[in-house]
């Protein structure tokens, strides 16, 4: 929910040692990331990836007020992009975008139990992914499995935002 230190310098989120590198790697799996994991100027292709938040204390994670002053900035790209597919990662950003984009309460949203599933949002599909630092193997391919065989595999310009067509 904050920007790394790899981030910080490079500007995209989710690079850099650990966590950053399964999140390159899961999307160079499914085609849209065409550098290394490692690589400091990932090439990323159709997928945006944000933050919660755009600033923080380095040594801790975003307060409730940080969280809340950037909330509009992240609506914002949501709108301005338009997207098909949001992959929150981690709880908590499971449970800010349930708040904006779903019928549903915050608190009955749990990532460890909806990881490599997809929600029903206003116009598009959430498909929560555990933190990148806490997942096996077996939930990467999971994760990569279900985005390519249920969400990827649909054609979106015909269907964005309807349940069947």
């Amino acid at each position: 929910t904050r920007p790394t230190a790899a981030a910080e310098t490079n500007g995209v989120p989710f690079t850099g040692a650990g966590g950053g590198e399964v999140v390159q790697s899961i999307f160079s799996d499914l085609g849209f990331v065409r550098s290394p994991p490692d690589a400091t100027e990932p090439d990323v292709q159709n997928v945006f990836f944000t933050t919660l938040t755009r600033c923080h204390h380095p040594d801790r994670g975003p307060t409730d007020r940080e969280v809340d002053t950037c909330e509009p900035f992240v609506n914002a790209e949501i709108r301005m992009i338009n997207p098909q597919i949001i992959v929150p990662v981690g709880e908590r950003p499971l449970r800010e975008l349930a708040v904006e984009y779903t019928t549903r309460r915050p608190d009955s949203f749990d990532v460890e139990a909806e990881h490599a599933t997809t929600i029903r949002g206003r116009g598009f599909e959430l498909v929560p992914m555990k933190r990148p630092t806490e997942l096996s193997d077996d939930e990467i391919d999971a994760f990569v499995t279900h985005l390519r065989q249920n969400v990827l595999s649909r054609d979106y310009r015909q269907t964005k935002g309807r349940q069947s067509r």
